[in-house]
């Protein structure tokens, strides 16, 4: 199969063009959905790989223990094993992202036949607009034409969205929202809703004006470039919606989980990292608090005491639906770690699919988090559904360019995107630092 891709950056924003040539027609029409099987012997190697790393850390710590320093050899094996599990977990998020994955030749349930749907693949495969145009002009609708190109059918945009949530990690624990304009105003009442105890016929005082804040979330355009030849185009046994799907969802699920983690809101949403941070004993709103490790670049004599800071540094109403959010290389380093009773405080997920466990909480990975460094804010904790808010403006939208890349057809593909915190309550970072 030939696939060139290629990455441009301009204006703030991301260009993912891939070209796909009717030679690659047989091989994308039977990919087939990972097995069952295929998933549970993924998930047995994996855990069979953390036995095995358990059993060389312990006998590092014993060495630690016995020679003031572990043996190099024993070192270098739990290196190995680390980078295997790491493998073995990465071949298991990709099976079980397989799975969930439309095979390409076959119809999508969610994508019935119908008007829309009809006119759009005709756009596409051939460029006839007239189709769109009609759809438009009996729904009184401006908002989308030949230069901006236009909507995908809803079900399709439906598909894309739920795709997008299982490849991108903060838009799976955050909260969505879905608006029509370009900029989402929420009000957000600082010390809760004003209430008061009353008797049946007691008078009613007047109780304490809550303190409002307006929170604005404005949508960014995020883009792709999918290309294909026109013979590719022509062959009717291609599902043309699943193909465009599957072109564009990787690329806007890198781009946007980057944004929501770093993003500096210039052009792009503002991550939760972007955010205002100080020391949570000093926490005000509008900032969000964190809890420093005491060790520059590192966790300090007891790993697992700061890890519980973090925990309890969230009011309770937050922690019921916390999770830990890291990148594969600061997960690396916990699974090292035991609590006070000689426990590992990592554990595997107990069944495919599932998230690992740190203290009773599920470890969320989001390769976009830092490594662990100096004063980095490597570690998240909290309650991202109610501390982290995605803003995406209903609609993507298509514009078909046979012109630009001759002989290919580029699909200029977009959809619009905001997020930013919306509870800095709910949200907190530990930092590795002194201070």
């Amino acid at each position: 199969m030939t696939i060139i891709s290629a990455k441009a950056s301009a204006n703030n924003k991301q260009l993912e063009t891939k070209v796909l040539h009717a030679n690659d027609t047989e091989t994308k029409t039977v990919e087939t959905k990972a097995t069952g099987n295929e998933v549970a012997n993924a998930f047995e190697d994996f855990m069979r790989a953390f036995e095995s790393y358990k059993e060389t850390n312990d006998e590092r710590l014993a060495q630690v223990e016995q020679r003031i320093d572990a043996d190099v050899l024993t070192t270098q094996k739990m290196d190995r094993i680390s980078s295997a599990m790491d493998d073995q977990k990465r071949k298991l998020d990709q099976l079980m992202i397989k799975t969930a994955r439309p095979v390409l030749g076959e119809k999508s349930p969610l994508l019935t036949d119908n008007e829309h749907k009809t006119a759009f693949n005709a756009y596409i495969r051939r460029g006839e607009e007239l189709g769109l145009r009609q759809l438009e002009q009996k729904a009184m609708s401006q908002s989308s034409d030949p230069d901006g190109g236009y909507l995908v059918p809803d079900e399709l945009d439906q598909q894309i969205g739920q795709r997008l949530a299982d490849l991108s990690p903060i838009r799976s624990i955050a909260s969505v929202r879905q608006v029509t304009g370009s900029v989402l105003k929420k009000p957000f009442s600082q010390n809760g809703m004003a209430v008061g105890w009353v008797g049946e016929t007691d008078a009613r005082p007047q109780t304490t004006n809550a303190q409002l804040v307006e929170l604005q979330f404005p949508t960014m355009e995020l883009y792709a470039m999918p290309a294909a030849t026109s013979s590719l185009l022509e062959d009717s046994a291609i599902d043309i919606d699943t193909w465009i799907m599957s072109e564009i969802e990787a690329a806007f699920a890198e781009q946007e989980g980057a944004a929501f983690v770093t993003g500096d809101g210039v052009n792009k949403p503002s991550g939760f990292l972007n955010a205002p941070q100080i020391d949570d004993t000093s926490w005000s709103w509008g900032n969000l608090g964190y809890i420093a490790t005491g060790t520059d670049a590192g966790f300090g004599d007891d790993p697992s005491d700061r890890l519980i800071d973090a925990i309890y540094a969230l009011k309770s109403g937050y922690r019921q639906n916390a999770k830990f959010v890291m990148n594969r290389q600061t997960q690396g380093i916990i699974r090292q770690f035991k609590d006070a009773d000689g426990n590992y405080m990592w554990q595997p997920p107990a069944a495919p699919g599932q998230q690992a466990m740190l203290h009773g909480f599920p470890v969320v990975e989001a390769e976009d988090m830092p490594d662990i460094a100096s004063d980095s804010m490597s570690i998240a904790f909290g309650d991202f559904e109610r501390g982290y808010l995605v803003v995406d403006r209903q609609g993507v939208s298509v514009l078909r360019d046979p012109y630009s890349a001759k002989p290919y057809v580029l699909f200029y593909t977009t959809k619009r995107v905001g997020g930013g915190v919306q509870n800095y309550e709910a949200l907190k970072l530990i930092k590795f630092g002194t201070a």
